[in-house]
C-alpha cells in the first residue's frame, strides 16, 4: 500500500531543524552522496519481500528483507519496518508494550491496512532509545550480512496517527539514517512523498523507495529531489482502480529510471500469483 502524507512542506521542514539542530542551508545531501554508494540507475530491478528468489537473468537491484541474504552480485536494500512491527514479531514487541502506541482505552493499536502490524511511538526520547535498542541490531545485522543499503518502511506514521509527535518521528528517521551510515549502508527514504526535500537534504535520506507514485500522480515528488534514485514498485489492482495500464505508467515523464511491476503479495517467482514486468 501507499502510506500517504498531508502534513504542509514547510511545517516539516521547521520540526525536520528543530529535531537535528541541521539548518536548511547545510543539509549533509552532498557529503551523502560521496560517501555511500547508491544503487544504479540503468538495469534490472526487483522487489522480493514476500519471497526471495533468483531468476535466471541478471538483476542489477534487489530489496528483500532483513530476514533474508542479500543477492550476490546485487546492489541489495536490506529492508526494516522502522515504525511498525513486523508480523512475526508482535509477541517480542509486546514485551516492551510501552515503545508501542496506543489509543485512549490503553488499548494497542495496529495498523487499519496491516492489522497484525502495531504502531511504534518514538514520541518522547526514552521511548525512542528503547526503539532504536531493538532495531539497531537489525541495521548493523544488514551491514554485517553484505546489504548495501537499507530502507526504513513507514516514516508516514505520525501523519497517520495523530497520538505520534512528529518530533519525535523526525528524531527517529534522523537517528536511522545516522546508524545506517555509521554501519557504511546507504538509506532510502520510503514513500511519503511530500517529506522528499526535507528527508534528502535535512535527514540525509540517499535515494527513494516510491509504491505507486504513478497511481497517484506523485512521481516527480520523488524525481525532482533524488533525480535518478528513485526504485518505483506499481500494483496491478491500484493501476486497474485508477484506471490506467502499466504501459501508461511507463510512459509518464516523470517516473523512475527503474519502475516495475509486481504482484500485491510479492510473492517468489514460481507462485501462481507472481507478475513481474518493467519498463
Amino acid at each position: 500500500m501507499t502510506r500517504r502524507m498531508a502534513i504542509p512542506m514547510f511545517a516539516l521542514l521547521m520540526t525536520v531543524v528543530a529535531c537535528t539542530g541541521q539548518t536548511a542551508t547545510t543539509g549533509p545531501s552532498d557529503r551523502v552522496a560521496s560517501a555511500y554508494g547508491l544503487p544504479p540507475t540503468t538495469g534490472v530491478f526487483d522487489y522480493q519481500l514476500g519471497g526471495t528468489y533468483s531468476p535466471s537473468g541478471t538483476i542489477d537491484v534487489v530489496v528483500r528483507d532483513a530476514t533474508a541474504d542479500p543477492l550476490q552480485g546485487a546492489y541489495s536494500i536490506c529492508y526494516v519496518n522502522g515504525f511498525q512491527t513486523q508480523p512475526g514479531d508482535a509477541a517480542m514487541w509486546k514485551g516492551r508494550a510501552d515503545l508501542l502506541l496506543h489509543d485512549a482505552h490503553g488499548d494497542l493499536v495496529t495498523d487499519p491496512d496491516w492489522n497484525d502490524e502495531y504502531i511504534l511511538d518514538p514520541s518522547t526520547a526514552a521511548q525512542r532509545e528503547g526503539i532504536l535498542n531493538m532495531l539497531t541490531p537489525v541495521i548493523v545485522g544488514c551491514a554485517d550480512a553484505g546489504y548495501d543499503a537499507v530502507e526504513i518502511d513507514n516514516l508516514d506514521t505520525f501523519d497517520r496517527f495523530d497520538q505520534i509527535d512528529v518530533n519525535g518521528a523526525m528524531a527517529l528517521a534522523s537517528a536511522y539514517v545516522e546508524i545506517a551510515h555509521k554501519s557504511g549502508l546507504a538509506i532510502a527514504q520510503k514513500n511519503a512523498a511530500e517529506t522528499t526535500t526535507a528527508a534528502h537534504e535535512d535527514l540525509g535520506f540517499d535515494f527513494a523507495v516510491a509504491e505507486e507514485c504513478a497511481v497517484h500522480d506523485e512521481c516527480a515528488a520523488y524525481t525532482s529531489v533524488y533525480g535518478p534514485h528513485v526504485l518505483q514498485i506499481e500494483y496491478p489492482d491500484s493501476l486497474e482502480d485508477a484506471g490506467m495500464t502499466f504501459a501508461d505508467a511507463c510512459a509518464l515523464p516523470d517516473r523512475a529510471p527503474l519502475m516495475i511491476l509486481r504482484d500485491r503479495g510479492l510473492v517468489a517467482q514460481g507462485v501462481e500469483e507472481y507478475r513481474f514486468e518493467s519498463c
